[in-house]
């Protein structure tokens, strides 16, 4: 997957709205996220938003991009009066299955669609198939939580140890070498992984396969297939482990860190300075990647062995799963007006001040191009 160098995308912006911090700290909270909307245009405080549609929007799937997706409803509602959306965090596996079952609008996944599950979505999208949407990208952080340690850096080869149980205390001496003037104790390292079949897993063990292929002999997948470690629900229950268990390590979007006050890791790529964890660094990754996707659908690959300076290589693209062709009837509407606000400028601005960094211009156009076709 490693990619050409050419063709780069022009770096994102990062403009920011504000954005309450409950919006952030939201990822521990309740998953009813209420919006609602109408049939007539109206402005909201986030800009602009055309209301289609009313009733029920059914949404579901990554957990890494609830919190941008609390962000883009609190705006939504604010316009929109008659229609209701409630996005269930039940992690990128889970979220493409309701979909493929018809049980939902769209679904978020932090990884694009395999080949079997766009056959698979011709049952459900009648004359068209399910294609995929790039509407979030941001850091994969590796959040920690070790006494008396307030700056960590890694690289590729110790975390593939760390996760795959070879590194098992705090002091061990390939972690003391990247951190000379770090008093690290002797603590057991306690790290923690997905339960749940997960988008944010499959580009972490993407980044472990190709930045450490020796140390992280495993497939990249959404199900963790490494032994031992500890596992937890959704990227809210891994970083709630983390911030209560002294010596744990954990991955997670970056918004959960900042919501809940989690050290994040450096990563020494062998450019130099270690590149931390920031909404700015991922801009400089995701802005390498490219469109591999063909027929309409906006697939993209990335680059996650890059050692291009201030590139975090740990990133994510999160999709929104939705039917070319084929929607149902019912939420068409809404469901085109909501994903249409979500691409919007306004909408993509939102996301620089909670953790996440908006889609690159040259492939957000696209992107609402290709909704403005949804049928």
């Amino acid at each position: 997957m490693k990619l050409q160098r050419t063709n780069r995308l022009r770096a994102l912006s990062v403009g920011a709205m504000a954005v309450t911090s409950a919006l952030v700290l939201s990822a521990c909270g309740s998953d009813d996220n209420t919006a609602q909307g109408g049939d007539s245009t109206e402005s909201a405080a986030a800009g602009n938003i055309e209301c289609q549609g009313e009733g029920n929007l059914l949404a579901s799937g990554s957990s890494a991009q609830k919190n941008a997706i609390d962000a883009w409803v609190q705006s939504y509602q604010e316009a929109c009066p008659d229609t209701k959306i409630n996005y269930n965090p039940t992690g990128s596996g889970a979220g493409i299955q309701e979909f493929l079952q018809g049980k939902t609008a769209f679904a978020g996944s932090d990884s694009a669609l395999k080949p079997e599950e766009v056959e698979e979505s011709q049952k459900v999208c009648e004359g068209g198939k399910a294609i995929n949407l790039p509407m979030v990208g941001g850091p994969v952080a590796l959040g920690y939580n070790l006494s008396g340690v307030d700056n960590l850096v890694l690289d590729a080869s110790t975390i593939a140890k760390i996760f795959d149980t070879k590194i098992t205390q705090w002091d061990d001496p390939a972690i003391q070498e990247l951190n000379p003037d770090a008093e690290l104790p002797a603590t057991k390292i306690q790290a923690f992984h997905r339960s749940d079949e997960s988008g944010t897993t499959d580009n972490f063990t993407t980044y472990l396969n190709e930045a450490a292929p020796k140390e992280w002999p495993y497939e990249p997948a959404k199900a963790w297939a490494a032994k031992g470690g500890q596992s937890a629900n959704g990227s809210a229950g891994v970083a709630t482990n983390v911030q209560q268990t002294n010596g744990a390590i954990g991955y997670f979007e970056l918004s959960y860190a900042t919501g809940n006050d989690i050290d994040t890791v450096a990563l020494d790529t062998g450019a130099g300075d270690a590149v931390e964890a920031t909404v700015e660094n991922a801009s400089t990754g995701i802005a390498a990647g490219k469109i591999v996707g063909t027929d309409g659908d906006l697939a993209m690959e990335l680059d996650y062995s890059t050692d291009e300076a201030g590139a975090y290589p740990i990133i994510l693209v999160t999709y929104e799963i939705a039917c070319d062709q084929g929607n149902d009837a019912g939420t068409l509407e809404a469901t085109k007006s909501f994903l249409t606000y979500a691409a919007s400028e306004d909408g993509q601005q939102q996301l620089a001040d909670i953790g996440y960094a908006p889609i690159p211009d040259e492939v957000i156009t696209k992107v609402r191009e290709k909704i403005d076709t949804l049928s």
